[in-house]
């Protein structure tokens, strides 16, 4: 008989190569994978905004803008969108403080649609403020575009 294979636990680093390699995995998305997600967005979406109206945090809107889950279901990123976005940072750093917290509240919510809860990564949509800058910077009088056309008359 053999004895029983002992595995090392993976180094940080390894767990940081492990989620960069789940991540590159999660640009071909399936049907099975687009309803986690949308089921993971959900589910976040109502216990953040719940925890927010029982903390009593008047000024903060957030948004669960997008969800995507790798393909062995083990990986999933979070996208938050936060206004005002200045306090995008605090809030995502506190999402990441809570993590073990949501994924546990999650599972709980879900246990009945999913085997297993995938981890969770958390990131800033910044989207929002990509636009913002792309429509100012169209409003502004040295817009490229306009300043195109008066010079071509």
């Amino acid at each position: 008989r053999r004895p029983p294979r002992s595995t090392p636990k993976p180094s940080s680093a390894a767990s940081d190569v492990y989620k960069r390699q789940k991540l590159d995995q999660m640009k071909l998305i399936t049907q099975r994978q687009k309803k986690i997600a949308g089921l993971i967005q959900k589910e976040l979406a109502l216990m953040v905004n719940n925890d927010l109206k029982l903390n009593g945090n008047t000024g903060l809107i957030v948004s669960i803008s997008k969800v995507i889950v790798s393909v062995d279901i083990s990986l999933a990123k979070v996208y938050i969108s936060v206004y005002p976005s200045e306090k995008g940072i605090d809030f995502l750093s506190d999402m990441k403080e809570n993590q073990f917290k949501l994924k546990h509240a999650l599972s709980k919510k879900i246990k009945n649609q999913l085997r297993k809860t995938p981890e969770l990564a958390f990131f800033i949509d910044d989207s929002l403020d990509y636009i913002e800058d792309i429509d100012s910077a169209l409003k502004n009088p040295d817009n490229p575009i306009d300043r195109g056309i008066s010079d071509s008359k």
